[in-house]
């Protein structure tokens, strides 16, 4: 029996997903950054008819289109949504794979009869995904590689034996090759698959490298590809059938230590950690109570995580009574083992994440925030606040030029009086309090940045001083140049120093 490989492309499964939790009128794409600018990760059909592409600058892109909506790509998201096709595919077959960040290959040997043939199995497979509002390009071949190419260059089925005369007309690009290497080979016109199956090997590799002819012998049959899927999690979830119903709150604490150590033991053989938790309570009235908790990052030390459940299990109603209780690990992250003791930054980072998770799941994890430092002059956008147990504290940046304030808000006008124009006036009036300088510090010039389109710098230039005032407060404040520094009314207040 010929082996038979399955290739699936989703074209646009990024956006797809992104929109079917909140949909868009219009053209629509996700945003990633990389380096020092945001490019578009994924687009809907409407912003690519706009002549927009993967890839594309933010910046050109809304040159072309200004009316293109935008949101940034949750790549874990992403991943977690082929992650879950990839398991529903194998209703289709036992062996399934990924293929890159947006595809999967699966093989389908022994399997089409079962559903009418290879065309009927793909037509299945295509009108299941399309009533979920997936794009899906699909292609059934011998190779993984002759697969993969036709999936992207508009499906089908090659027959058995017929590889070379299947993928031939697809353009060189599609054996998976370097951009570099296909532009080579199409300015010596070779611009198609076919241009290449009858060449010898050796010049091919000298010029072009041992990358193209491995992919072309590997779509042609000539050299083997495996697939190899990857291994589920196991599940993480551990149950005790209790012989009589309890109710009090300190059995259930009790009940949950021991399943605790139960699963604590299995996640660090699996070298995972916990980051969020479910306690199902089974009462005896056949009704389920539920104490779901999040924790700041990775842990499986049983006492630590059972101070959490607490304050849930107090507020739980045991009712009659609960027969049987289940604890389940549904979120976990890789953990490796780590160093037990004293250390004093050990125990800090502990008591941090401690309080990040009590704080998180009494607030909401969303709303433990800290700040983070960014690269930009600009005051307001010198941080950015992220929440706390999805970021990692970073150092700020070395220190360069005059001192900034450690309190930063919107700028505040300023009543001034007095004084040299372009300088600090003499007196003022800020937050209905009256003020008179000591001694000012300055300017720092700060211009704005050209490439964000920001209507608080729409004024141009600022000139910053540091005024130390007779009456104590420090004071940042500035002006701009090209707008008169007289009368008063053009000046700010946007920190404050300790």
């Amino acid at each position: 029996m010929a082996r038979r490989l399955l290739s699936i492309w989703f074209p646009r499964l990024a956006s797809e997903t992104a929109l079917r939790r909140r949909p868009v009128e219009g053209p629509f794409a996700l945003v990633h950054r990389s380096g020092n600018a945001d490019h578009l990760h994924c687009l809907n059909p409407a912003a690519e008819g706009q002549g927009l592409h993967r890839g594309m600058a933010l910046a050109d892109a809304r040159a072309i289109c200004p009316a293109l909506i935008t949101r940034p790509a949750d790549l874990v998201r992403e991943a977690a949504a082929l992650g879950g096709l990839r398991r529903w595919l194998e209703r289709y077959s036992p062996m399934v794979a990924r293929d890159g960040a947006d595809g999967l290959v699966a093989d389908i040997t022994g399997v089409p009869h079962l559903f009418g043939g290879e065309a009927e199995l793909r037509a299945d497979l295509h009108a299941r995904l399309e009533r979920v509002g997936l794009s899906v390009g699909t292609a059934i071949a011998e190779t993984r590689g002759a697969a993969q190419a036709l999936a992207r260059h508009g499906g089908g089925i090659v027959p058995e034996g017929a590889v070379a005369r299947g993928i031939g007309h697809l353009p060189v690009s599609a054996l998976r090759i370097g951009e570099d290497s296909a532009q080579g080979l199409s300015r010596m016109g070779l611009k198609r698959i076919a241009d290449l199956t009858g060449l010898p090997r050796a010049p091919l590799a000298r010029r072009f490298g041992p990358a193209l002819v491995l992919r072309l012998d590997q779509a042609l049959g000539l050299q083997p590809e495996p697939i190899s899927p990857e291994a589920d999690l196991p599940y993480f979830g551990v149950r005790m059938t209790l012989p009589e119903p309890i109710g009090l709150e300190e059995d259930v604490m009790a009940g949950l230590s021991r399943l605790l150590g139960r699963l604590c033991a299995t996640l660090a053989r699996h070298r995972r950690g916990a980051r969020r938790l479910r306690l199902e309570l089974h009462r005896v009235d056949g009704e389920t109570a539920r104490v779901e908790i999040g924790l700041a990052r990775p842990m499986r030390d049983p006492d630590r995580i059972a101070a959490l459940f607490t304050r849930g299990v107090a507020e739980v109603e045991a009712a009659f009574g609960i027969e049987m209780m289940r604890l389940v690990a549904h979120v976990t992250e890789a953990m490796d083992p780590e160093q037990l003791g004293g250390h004093a930054a050990l125990r800090e980072q502990d008591a941090l994440a401690d309080l990040f998770s009590t704080l998180g799941n009494r607030l909401g994890f969303e709303r433990v925030l800290r700040l983070v430092p960014r690269d930009s002059k600009i005051p307001e956008r010198s941080f950015q606040l992220l929440p706390a147990v999805y970021s990692r504290p970073q150092a700020p940046p070395p220190q360069r030029g005059p001192e900034r304030p450690i309190t930063i808000f919107p700028p505040e006008p300023v009543a001034a009086r007095g004084g040299r124009p372009g300088h600090p006036p003499s007196a003022f009036r800020w937050r209905n309090m009256s003020f008179r300088t000591l001694r000012a510090t300055g300017p720092e010039r700060i211009a704005p940045e050209w490439w964000q389109d920001d209507p608080a710098w729409r004024t141009g230039l600022r000139d910053y001083w540091r005024v130390e005032t007779r009456e104590g407060p420090r004071l940042w404040l500035f002006h701009t140049p090209q707008a008169p520094a007289w009368p008063a009314g053009h000046w700010f207040a946007q920190g404050e120093f300790l």
